[in-house]
């Protein structure tokens, strides 16, 4: 099999990033006093990061072991 190119940016650091963004956004506005749909939003969009996280040691552990839907260059 042909070497691929590595990709410029590895997968954890922006999803870490923008997990985190997520959480950051909930607690302000938890502090400010905020209710309704974009406190919810916040906190469903920092859940959905662990998600994340999950799907790319997912990914990360097929392309290892050679599945053929797999991902490549992980």
């Amino acid at each position: 099999m042909p070497d691929l190119p590595k990709p410029l940016v590895g997968l954890w650091a922006p999803v870490g990033v923008g997990t985190v963004l997520w959480f950051v956004a909930f607690v302000i506005m938890l502090l400010t006093g905020v209710e309704g749909i974009w406190l919810w939003t916040t906190l469903a969009g920092g859940g959905l990061g662990f998600v994340g996280f999950g799907i790319i040691a997912w990914q990360a552990a097929a392309s290892r072991r050679g599945s053929r839907g797999a991902q490549r260059g992980l």
